[in-house]
This record gives structure tokens, sequence and C-alpha cells, in this order.
């Protein structure tokens, strides 16, 4: 297992637009992970049992430290700040110089989120281009509900399901995820032209499945599940769930970089929902640029879920679009490059909106 880290290094004094640039040419500020968003501060945060102990220093001061401090911390800040700062590289060749959306096709008969409209390959195939045209820049395809509660469902069948559409999509052009926890879906899926793998236990959960990645040259997703699908929001319970997901990551890029995924091909996404009850997705939300100093791009997945009819009017998955839009939008203000939407023409118009003011 990997270690605890001794510290981290959580952004803060978040900013865009003509403040940004200000402070970056000034030298009072950097950008988080070379986009729009920069930083001017940035908490060490240290665990005491379930405690933090948290110590906030001005970008300046925290490069000062780095000076003064002993050899080993210095060499650690360092580090963390270069995660924190450096671009990130293309993510399955597509550049990450713009936010970008991925857009969901579950070909499921009992999806959360859209209850089986797209289950037959032709519904699925159809809205999968319909996406495309909207502005998705990856079509994410599923052939197994992982909405709470759900139950298995056998591996044959999956393939059965996201194959044809996988073949087809890729066909046409787009850059295809495939959405799955089963080294076999996995591997056939790539072969049918899926270029990511999106797996909800981070390739964990299926013995095969990092090494079908590592040999596949696919980009991958590692997201964040605590439990499985069937129980996992029976009693979710952490420490302090944004750094136990940041440990939960750490200890997964080890595991990755073990079985020869290097970094670069990996995408993070801490799992809202998953395993988490509303304060564990808002306190995640809200330190979202902590998980920059993985040095990993971050994908959020937000759209139509659950605690967004908890935190309003109890609305039902098909009238969500304002929350899955307002949380969206946070993450970005929070830096996350890429984003998972049921909704991609109108994500693509809020973040078009966002993006004219984060660079005006």
């Amino acid at each position: 297992m990997t270690a605890v880290p001794e510290f981290y290094l959580k952004p803060t004094g978040l900013m865009t637009g003509a403040a940004a640039d200000n402070a970056c040419a000034a030298g009072l500020a950097a950008r988080l992970a070379g986009g729009p968003v920069a930083f001017s501060a940035a908490d060490l945060v240290r665990r005491s049992g379930a405690t933090r102990i948290v110590t906030t220093s001005s970008l300046p001061a925290l490069r000062d430290c780095r000076q003064r401090d002993d050899a080993g911390r210095s060499a650690a800040i360092e580090e963390r700040l270069a995660a924190l700062t450096t671009p990130r590289t293309p993510f399955a060749g597509l550049l990450l110089d713009r936010p970008r959306l991925m857009g969901v096709v579950n070909v499921t008969p009992d999806s959360f989120s859209d209850g089986g409209r797209y289950a037959s390959d032709a519904a699925a195939i159809a809205h999968g281009r319909a996406l495309m045209a909207t502005g998705a820049d990856i079509l994410d395809i599923g052939g197994e509900s992982t909405r709470p509660g759900a139950a298995a469902v056998a591996v044959a069948e999956e393939i059965d399901r996201v194959v044809p559409v996988v073949e087809a999509l890729a066909r046409a052009g787009a850059l295809v995820s495939i959405d799955t926890r089963r080294a076999a879906v996995m591997r056939a899926a790539l072969a049918a032209g899926a270029r990511i793998v999106n797996d909800v236990t981070a390739l964990a959960g299926d013995p095969e499945s990092a090494a079908v990645v590592a040999g596949s040259g696919a980009a991958v997703v590692l997201m964040h599940m605590q439990g499985e699908p069937r129980t996992m929001q029976q009693d979710p319970v952490y420490d302090d769930a944004p750094l136990d997901i940041y440990d939960f990551f750490a200890a997964r890029l080890a595991g990755c970089a073990a079985a020869g995924i290097d970094a670069t091909r990996i995408a993070l996404d801490p799992g809202i929902g998953f395993g988490k009850r509303d304060p564990h997705n808002l306190a995640v939300l809200a330190e979202l640029a902590l998980y920059h100093g993985l040095g990993c791009a971050l994908v959020l997945g937000v759209s139509r879920k659950s605690f967004i009819g908890r935190l309003s009017r109890g609305e039902d998955p098909d009238h969500r679009l304002g929350g899955s839009l307002a949380a969206a939008l946070a993450g970005l203000e929070r830096g996350v490059q890429i984003i998972r939407v049921h909704d991609v023409a109108e994500t693509a118009q809020a973040v078009a909106i966002w993006r004219a003011i984060a660079t005006a």
C-alpha cells in the first residue's frame, strides 16, 4: 500500500481573466495545470487523525520556502508545485487547451438518467451521433448501469450491448470511451475502436484490467468509488473525503505505473455520488483543485445526479439540468479539464460563456 503523503498542497486564491493574467505576469500566481484558472496561494495540509493542520502561504512565500526549508521538504514542495502547474498533455490525442465534454451513451435498460431510451443499437448510435453534432469531444459508451443499487450484468451481455455501438461510432469518427469495469469488455471494445477505458473501479475491480489497458496503449479514466454499486450508498464512511480520495488516487497511480501505464495516459474522476453522501460530495466538489497535485487531467461527472435533487426541490433526473450546469461550472472554476454530461448542447453553451468570461 502506498504511504499516506506527508502533506497535501491545495491551491487557493483561484482566479481567471485579467486578474489571473496580471497576477501570473507579476509572479504572484501560477496557472493551474496550465489552464485558464490561476492560483495565488496554497494550503499545506497535514493530517492528525481526522483533523487537518493547515498552513496557508502565498505562492511567492511558498517558493521562497523551498529555498530555506530542509532539503526533503523543499524537494517535495517543488515536485507538488510542478504537478499543480505543468500543462496537461493530450488525453487520448485530445488537446486539453480548453474544457472538453464527454457525452454519455447508456446502452442499458436501467440507467438512472435515461431509463433505457437508448438500449437498442440503432437508438444508441443515433444518440451518439447527435451528441457529436452538438459538441461532444468524447462519447462514453456503457452497457452496465452503475447507479446505486444496480445489479451486475453478465459479461457476454455487456459485450453484446456495447460492441456494435462502439464500432459504429468509432467508424463515424468519434473518440470513443468504454465505460466498464470488466477486462473482457475492455478488450472487446478496444478491438472495436474505443480509445479510452473509463473504469469506476480504477482498474482494481478485475485482476486483468490493468494488463489490458497497459498492452493496448489506451487512455484510462480512474474513478473513485467506495464499495460497489449494489451497496455503495448504504453507509459510506470517510475520515476526510477529499484527502482519502487523494490517497486512493496516489495508490492507484502507483499501481498503474507498476503495470506499465504512464501517468500521461491517465485522467482522474473523484466519483461524485459513488459511495458518498451529500456532505462528502460537496466537500470533494469544493476541493477539486487539490487533485491537480497528482499531475493528471481531471474528469468530473455530476450530470443529473441525485444529490442535485436532494439539494434542490427533489427533481427527477430529467429536471436536473440547472443543477448539473452549476456543478459543472464549479468544476471548471477549479481547473477540471473534462466534464462528463448527458445534456451536451446545453453544457457546451454554458462552457462557451464561461470561457468567454474566464479569458476576458
